[in-house]
This record gives C-alpha cells, sequence and structure tokens, in this order.
C-alpha cells in the first residue's frame, strides 16, 4: 500500500503507522450453533500473550477513557487484573497517570470505593485504603487519594468536606477494586449516560499494542491506531 501525497511528511507519518500499530479484531465459532460471536478484549488479551509480554505480573494494564460534557476521566484497570492487590492498584494508577500525561491531562488518581477514608469498615475497601501508602512508598510524581467514593472523588463540592484529601481537583483517574467493577462503570457511563468510551488502551507494554473488537466503528478504529502509533500507554 502507497500513501498518494505531494509531501514528504505524510508517507514518513504513514510509514511509521504501518511500522508501530499492532491492531486486534477476531471471532470464534460456537460449538453450539456453528454462529460467530466475538472475541471479548481480555479474551484477546490471552491471545496476545502467546507472543508479547502483557500479562499482569508484566506491569500491564487497561486504561479506559470516559468522554462526558467536556471532561476527560480514565477508568483503570479495564483489562488485565482480575482482582488487584494493593501493589498491583499502585501499578495500575502509575501506568494510568502515563496514559492521563499522554493525552495532555496533570493526572490526579482516586482509589474508589464504598467507602471513604475509612467509613465505613469493611474488609473489602481495605486494599483501596492500602494503595495509597504503597505509592507513598514508591514516591511517585503525581497526586493520588483514596479510598473514597466516586462523588467525593469528582464533584469538588463533596470533596471539600474532606479538606486533607490531598487531591488538589477533582480526580481524572479512577482505579477501582476489580476488573469487573471497571466494565460495569464503563458501560454504565456509555448506555445511560451517553459517554464517548476509548479503550480499553493497553498501557505498561513494550510494544505499541491495542486491541480493536470486531464491533468496532471506523471512528473507534481511528482513535486506537492513533494511540497506538502515538505510542499511548
Amino acid at each position: 500500500m502507497r500513501a498518494h501525497s505531494s509531501g514528504r511528511k505524510t508517507e514518513t507519518c504513514f510509514g511509521a503507522l504501518c511500522r508501530t500499530i499492532t491492531l486486534f479484531s477476531l471471532t470464534q465459532t460456537s460449538e453450539d450453533n456453528g454462529t460467530c460471536r466475538p472475541i471479548t478484549a481480555a479474551q484477546m488479551l490471552s491471545l496476545i500473550n502467546h507472543v508479547f509480554d502483557a500479562k499482569a505480573t508484566d506491569g500491564a494494564a487497561g486504561v479506559t477513557a470516559l468522554l462526558h460534557k467536556g471532561k476527560i476521566v480514565l477508568i483503570a484497570d479495564t483489562l488485565v487484573h482480575e482482582w488487584p492487590e494493593p501493589e498491583d492498584l499502585a501499578t495500575i494508577a502509575t501506568k494510568a497517570a502515563g496514559v492521563a500525561r499522554s493525552l495532555g491531562l496533570v493526572p490526579r488518581a482516586a482509589f474508589v470505593s464504598f467507602s471513604t477514608f475509612g467509613y465505613p469498615v469493611s474488609e473489602r475497601a481495605t486494599k483501596m485504603h492500602e494503595a495509597p501508602k504503597v505509592l507513598d512508598a514508591r514516591k511517585v510524581d503525581f497526586e493520588y487519594e483514596g479510598e473514597m467514593t466516586v462523588d467525593v472523588a469528582l464533584n469538588p463540592d463533596i470533596a471539600a468536606q474532606y479538606p486533607f484529601s490531598r487531591l488538589t481537583d477533582p480526580a481524572n483517574i479512577l482505579v477501582v477494586p476489580a476488573r469487573h467493577s471497571a466494565s460495569i462503570s464503563v458501560k454504565l457511563m456509555q448506555e445511560m449516560a451517553g459517554a464517548t468510551v476509548i479503550g480499553p488502551i493497553l498501557a505498561g507494554v513494550k510494544r505499541p499494542i491495542q486491541i480493536c473488537g470486531t464491533n468496532s466503528t471506523v471512528n473507534n478504529i481511528l482513535n486506537m491506531a492513533t494511540l497506538a502509533a502515538c505510542k499511548v500507554g
């Protein structure tokens, strides 16, 4: 394939695009009735791991961008970690912060839960409370806080009730407890609020790999191709 352009710059950009992008989109045949059905991003990731190092233990994470009412919020991990531990959550926040910076955002991460700063007390929320301490030890260079409910993370009026919070503005990264809660959050925003969804963006992998589903629109494919070409993640 040849790029038709009067300028060398366009040809160079096109060549770079072809060399750096790896996009996957497949279907699988059902053994029950022989029909084709889309392979999910998580299933595709397991196939990618036969060739590339994109597992949780490799530091990979999935970050989904939600665009709604002029705001961008990143949700993580939407792809790799099924049930992350505090150390994993800290890594997820760091990878999401890298994606945020690539998108021109100043990263502010909130570890979200149904509790806020230890109340109500729950064993399920403990890891979200512990994750910021891991980042403290790692001395990262972005804002983070937790654990907190989503409204505290995003609504400045409610956040004002917690003046000790380290977030100087509403969070633009929400680190959630597990992949299933991440998926629910994204799909709920997409279906009920009409949010534009970009991703999941595969971050923390050495090669610029992004995944497109079989139901991706032209815009979806273009967005993921652009992210891959710009090596976001």
